[in-house]
């Protein structure tokens, strides 16, 4: 029986440094089904997002879901911790290491003690191995603890970084696009202040932005828990927007160079269809349509306004198609993280967040200042 209890403690210990090795340490997906991280995550998202249904959407609703990623890593390292204190305290009772300790016999509670002060070398003493084997245990506990401890906090600020990379990238959208983005706001804006030549430029930096993405959270799932600062504002709704501003140059923006846009496009496609394999989420057709017949056709009217022209004979076909590469993925992950994702073009322009504040819900003017020509001699003010 001792035999028995002796390998699952040392399978317990394997088991919980595999897992924290290639949840935060492995730069690559892991494919395995059984995984305690991923175990994790699967029965503490799902009861929390239960909850969060539940609420009525708004700020409270997004307050709640924006405690979940950093909580999530504080109580996935917990776990850890306490799988391998676990594993050693069966380590020791399994082989009988003779202890200095209060208790003659010691019992099983004070081997938990006596992993638990080894694991975070507190070395209070009142407890020590005495025979050889239980010696050999407690320096490699002592070992494996320190450079667990030691690793999990250096890498936290990593996860941070990772996040404020992505967010920082994310804020930049605001006064480009609205808030929520929009794809129509964002060539609509470009177009009206003659800055159409720059988005090469810009989709060149969301392909680099999309790839770091792609990286960090293949690498860090976790990091997809992490909500925005903004309610109107996530790294999905970014995705969003790059991936419909991509699809409709390509389809069918006259006189551009479609390149750079179909670059972009494969990033961030490789994107949403690579998380929704690591989380699991098949994809779902889009309910209603995200552009209708109608919402294309101002958003015609809207281009040309601005200066820009769609192509009459190819765009729907190629749109559609082009949006059917992508939608149902952005479908499944909005259901999933709870992150909804903003139309293709928005019936009421979206207000930028930098013109709000506690104490006004807009600004007079400044919409105009911003987005004004700024080849003209002046400004209304």
């Amino acid at each position: 029986m001792s035999s028995l209890i002796a390998a699952i403690s040392v399978l317990v210990i394997f088991l919980v440094l595999l897992d924290a090795f290639e949840a935060i340490l492995l730069p690559r997906r892991v494919t395995r089904d059984f995984r305690l991280a991923r175990v994790f995550y699967v029965y503490s998202w799902t009861p929390w997002a239960a909850i969060a249904r539940r609420m009525k959407p708004g700020k409270r609703r997004e307050m709640f879901l924006s405690f979940f990623g950093p909580l999530s890593v504080l109580a996935l390292l917990t776990l850890w911790a306490i799988g391998l204190i676990t594993g050693f305290a069966l380590l020791h009772w399994s082989i009988g290491s003779n202890l200095h300790a209060p208790d003659d016999p010691p019992r099983l509670s004070v081997y938990y003690y006596l992993s638990g002060v080894t694991f975070f070398t507190l070395g209070f003493g009142d407890v020590t191995p005495l025979d050889p084997a239980g010696r050999f245990v407690a320096v490699l506990e002592a070992g494996i603890g320190f450079g667990f401890l030691a690793v999990m906090i250096s890498y936290l600020p990593v996860l941070y970084q990772s996040f404020s990379r992505r967010e920082a990238t994310i804020a930049l959208l605001d006064a480009r696009a609205g808030s929520p983005p929009t794809a129509a706001q964002l060539l609509t804006r470009l177009a009206q202040n003659h800055n159409f030549t720059k988005l090469d430029r810009f989709l060149e930096e969301w392909e680099r932005w999309a790839a770091e993405v792609l990286e960090s959270h293949i690498s860090l799932p976790m990091l997809s828990y992490y909500r925005s600062q903004h309610d109107n504002q996530s790294w999905l709704a970014a995705l969003t927007v790059i991936l419909d501003t991509s699809s409709l140059v390509i389809a069918g923006v006259k006189g551009t160079d479609a390149y750079q846009a179909q670059l972009t496009f494969a990033m961030a496609r490789h994107v949403v269809v690579d998380l929704s394999q690591v989380y699991r989420v098949p994809p779902i057709e889009p309910d209603p349509d995200r552009l209708p017949e109608s919402s294309l056709k101002r958003l015609r009217e809207d281009l040309c306004a601005a200066g820009l022209e769609l192509r009459e004979e190819t765009v729907n076909l190629k749109l559609a198609e082009l949006r059917g590469m992508y939608e149902p993925f952005l479908n499944s992950l909005s259901r999933h993280f709870l992150l909804p994702i903003p139309p293709v073009y928005a019936e009421k322009a979206p207000v930028d967040n930098w013109q709000t504040s506690a104490w006004m819900r807009r600004t007079s003017g400044i919409g105009t200042l911003a987005l004004a020509d700024p080849g003209d001699d002046h400004v209304d003010r």
